[in-house]
Parts: C-alpha cells; sequence; structure tokens
C-alpha cells in the first residue's frame, strides 16, 4: 500500500485491492483505521477522536484528488502524493 500523504503524525495509505469500496488506511503509532472515500466514515480500526476528524477533514478537502488515485491504481500506475492538512 503506497503512502500518499502524511500530517500530524498520520500516514495514509491508499489500499486499492478490493475495488468494492474506495478506502484509505490511516496509521497513527500501533493505532490504525480505514476509512471509506466517499463518505469518510470509519469501516475498520479505531483512532483516537482527534485524528478521526483530522482524517475526515483531509479526505473531504482532497475527495476527487483521493478517487483520481484510487483509478490510477486499478490501471496499475502510480499513484501521487496528496497534500497534506496543514
Amino acid at each position: 500500500m503506497p503512502v500518499i500523504s502524511m500530517f500530524y503524525g498520520l500516514i495514509i495509505r491508499m489500499f486499492f485491492f478490493d475495488v468494492d469500496k474506495h478506502h484509505i488506511h490511516a496509521e497513527y503509532g500501533d493505532m490504525s483505521a480505514v476509512f471509506g472515500i466517499d463518505d469518510g466514515e470509519i469501516l475498520a480500526g479505531e483512532l483516537p477522536r482527534q485524528k478521526i476528524r483530522l482524517v475526515q477533514a483531509w479526505i473531504e478537502l482532497h475527495r476527487e484528488d483521493l478517487m483520481a488515485d484510487w483509478k490510477l491504481a486499478l490501471e496499475g500506475n502510480e499513484v501521487f502524493r496528496i497534500e497534506p492538512l496543514k
């Protein structure tokens, strides 16, 4: 899973093997969660509440970029890094 962004101690990875649900993985320390790109909801795992809000805000701001990366990945192309939350 390629790293597509890092901010505030979070590492965001693109996971594209499950084509039924567009999602990303967010890691923070030894915790991780899976977030839907379409709605920002947590699909699995857990993170501290403030980190969840940061990831959801980042998804909202970069949804188009995330979907473009998803399409590239499915086609076997390299994905682009996405600007971190500032």
